[in-house]
C-alpha cells in the first residue's frame, strides 16, 4: 500500500476519523503514563510550564506509532511525521502537540502557530477572522503530510508551594478544511477571545471554549482525572 499523495482526496469523514484516531493513540498515551505525570508534577522543581512539556514529550515517546523519518517544524512541544493507517488508505500525518499547565480547565490558549484554522468570532463586539500560521497540508521533500493538531492541558492547584495535578484534558482541534463544520461564521464559533491586547501590540491569542468544541464533536474532548487517594487514573474515553 503506498501513501495518498494528494491529500485533497481526502473526504472530511475521513480527516475526521484521522484525528479521531490519533486523539485515541495520545489519550492512550496519557493513560498508560497513569499517575506518573501526578508524582512529576508534584516533585520537580520546575516551573509547571515546563513540567507539562517534559511530561508531554516522555509519555508520546513511550507509545510510538508508525513513524516517517523526516523532521518536521512548529512551534509545540512534540513534533512527528507518521503514517496514519486506515482500511483502504495510508497517509502521511504532520502531527504536532502541545501542553498547556492552567489551574482552570475551561479554556485553553491557542497560539496562531499552532492552527490551521481560521479564528471567527466576536471580539469587543467585532467580528475576527484570523487566519492560522500552520497550513491544512504540510509539504516536506515534495511530500504532503495532513497536518493534525492535538494538546494536552493540565490542570493543577497549588497546595504549600507543591503542585497537584488534578486532571487533564486531551483535545484535538479541526483541521482547517474542517473549516466550514466547526466555525463557518464569527456568530457560529468554537472560540473566546484570548488574553493578548492588541493596544500593546502583543500576538493574537485566543482561547479555545472546551464545552464549545465538545457540543460540536463529544469526541473531540477528552478528561482523565487524578484520584490521589486510590493512586489511580479515572476517565473512560467519551463519545
Amino acid at each position: 500500500m503506498t501513501p495518498i499523495e494528494n491529500i485533497s482526496r481526502l473526504s472530511h469523514e475521513q480527516i475526521e476519523n484521522i484525528e479521531k484516531l490519533t486523539l485515541r493513540w495520545v489519550f492512550q498515551a496519557v493513560w498508560d503514563f497513569g499517575m506518573e505525570a501526578h508524582e512529576i508534577f508534584l516533585k520537580s522543581p520546575d516551573d509547571v510550564k515546563d513540567v507539562a512539556e517534559d511530561i508531554t514529550r516522555e509519555l508520546l515517546d513511550r507509545l510510538p506509532g508508525y513513524n516517517i523519518q523526516q523532521r518536521i517544524f512548529g512551534t509545540v512541544d512534540y513534533k512527528r511525521a507518521r503514517y496514519i493507517i486506515l482500511p483502504d488508505q495510508l497517509v502521511r500525518q504532520a502531527l504536532f502537540v502541545d501542553s498547556k499547565a492552567e489551574k482552570e480547565n475551561r479554556t485553553a490558549t491557542i497560539q496562531m502557530s499552532q492552527t490551521s484554522m481560521r479564528v471567527r468570532h466576536i471580539r469587543a463586539d467585532l467580528p475576527v477572522d484570523e487566519a492560522g500560521r500552520l497550513p491544512t497540508v504540510s509539504i516536506y521533500n515534495d511530500k504532503q503530510f495532513l497536518t493534525t493538531t492535538a494538546f494536552l492541558h493540565f490542570k493543577y492547584e497549588d497546595v504549600d508551594a507543591l503542585h497537584y495535578l488534578q486532571e487533564v484534558t486531551i483535545f484535538c482541534l479541526p483541521n482547517g478544511l474542517l473549516q466550514g463544520r466547526y466555525n463557518p461564521t464569527p456568530e457560529d464559533t468554537i472560540w473566546l477571545a484570548g488574553r493578548n491586547a492588541p493596544t500593546l501590540g502583543e500576538d493574537f491569542r485566543v482561547r479555545l471554549a472546551f464545552a464549545k468544541l465538545k457540543a460540536k464533536a463529544n469526541w473531540r474532548v477528552q478528561r482523565i482525572h487524578y484520584n490521589v487517594l486510590d493512586g489511580a487514573l479515572e476517565g473512560t474515553w467519551d463519545g
